[in-house]
């Protein structure tokens, strides 16, 4: 893949028509190094955000080495490229055969779940043939939490509730060389408490089930910056979460895991499309809801934007975008903020869609084709430069440090 400064020159060299995925990896690398660093406990990305081999691998030279994979397909894809990786299967509902593969054939011996049923199907998947029960599972009981503090909840479908947790942990505590609790509290949460609240419900599950737990898996959640959702100091999001862990009711040799995905790789991805239409403030790219831009347009995220052409002189105004498919739902109202008189023909950046972006890309109506090239340059917006305004200025932001 070939290198650039930045965007611009990438647009000089190639004038592309298809969309151009720009890829930094001293970002990812940078964000990497910051949470093996700084969180207090064992971070694992998870792959799902952003599965590319590129990623996983300067993920892993970073210093990660514990991965968050939620498919059998995410199992023998870490596997293949990192064959020293601690692979942990934190879907709670997987099938018979995936459990089996994972462990028998993979090494996988980390699994989340969160009924008797789920449990039950485990511990048979991972009995040898002459009927001898594994001895060395690691089984993390996922408890429903809030996501009223994250962009995107995650709160409805997986989790046992707190009413139900004791019995679970009870009973999965039988099958399980280590016993772990974990929870996810949604994408992009906005304020440390989020974790709070949510390790307030472990506490009150582990004191009902009067267990010995091992691991807390605090889960993903963690931001990244974006127009209009500016967080609080990643550092005010650990020294929370390690202060509520250490009084948790645990074992003295306890871990404290996380699984950021979006943290991780947000600032690795953006990406260069061409206007091939304007109509009033409504501009019609050759990217959209069925490629990268699937947030922008089915969640109304704002991603930020920057025009690389030299000869655009207006002031900034507010468009909203059309993708390339003949769909009306390939629609992102934005607002996003570029020139006013920026016309067909001109290119520009969309940042920070490492998380998810490339991942949710399809081929829908014959469109989706892209190139690649790396860039040097910064990301758009980042959280791990030093160089942010402290957001505890803002009355909007509640922090904790």
């Amino acid at each position: 893949m070939h290198q650039f400064p930045d965007a611009k020159a990438v647009v000089r060299a190639l004038t592309p028509d298809d969309p151009v995925i720009l890829t930094r990896p001293h970002a990812a690398s940078r964000a990497a190094r910051f949470f093996v660093e700084k969180f207090p406990g064992k971070a694992m990305y998870a792959v799902k955000a952003n599965p590319s081999p590129d990623l996983i691998q300067i993920l892993w030279d970073a210093g990660v080495t514990h991965y968050d994979v939620a498919s059998i397909a995410e199992v023998r894809l870490v596997r293949t490229l990192l064959p020293d990786a601690t692979l942990c299967f934190m879907h709670p509902v997987k099938t018979a055969r995936a459990v089996r593969e994972a462990y028998f054939e993979h090494g996988v011996r980390t699994f989340s779940l969160d009924t008797l049923e789920e449990l039950q199907k485990i511990v048979e998947a991972t009995t040898a043939e002459d009927g001898t029960p594994a001895g060395d599972l690691s089984l993390l009981v996922r408890m429903r939490v809030s996501s009223e503090h994250s962009q995107l909840s995650l709160a409805a479908k997986f989790g046992v509730d707190l009413a139900d947790a004791a019995p679970l942990l009870q009973a999965t505590r039988q099958h399980c060389d280590a016993l772990g609790i974990c929870f996810h509290v949604g994408s992009q949460a906005m304020t440390p408490f989020a974790y709070v609240q949510a390790l307030e419900r472990v506490r009150a599950a582990i004191a009902e089930a009067a267990v010995t737990v091992d691991i807390v898996d605090v889960g993903g959640g963690f931001p990244s910056q974006y127009p209009g959702l500016e967080p609080p100091a990643l550092e005010d999001y650990f020294a929370q979460i390690h202060r509520h862990f250490e009084a948790l009711p645990i074992s003295y040799s306890a871990e404290l895991w996380a699984e950021p995905g979006r943290a991780l790789c947000a600032e690795y991805s953006s990406i260069i499309v061409k206007v091939e239409k304007r109509r009033g403030e409504e501009l019609y790219i050759n990217d959209g809801a069925y490629g990268a831009l699937f947030d922008a347009a089915h969640v109304d995220w704002r991603f930020p934007v920057r025009a690389l052409e030299d000869d655009l002189r207006e002031p900034l105004a507010e468009f909203s975008f059309y993708g390339p498919t003949c769909d009306d739902a390939d629609y992102m109202k934005g607002p996003f903020m570029l020139p006013a008189d920026i016309q067909a023909g001109d290119y520009f950046e969309i940042g920070m869609l490492g998380a998810y972006g490339a991942a949710m890309k399809t081929a829908f109506n014959g469109f989706g084709a892209t190139e690649g090239a790396v860039v040097t340059d910064e990301p758009m917006a980042s959280l791990y430069r030093g160089d942010r305004p402290d957001p505890r200025a803002s009355d909007n932001v509640v922090n904790l440090r």
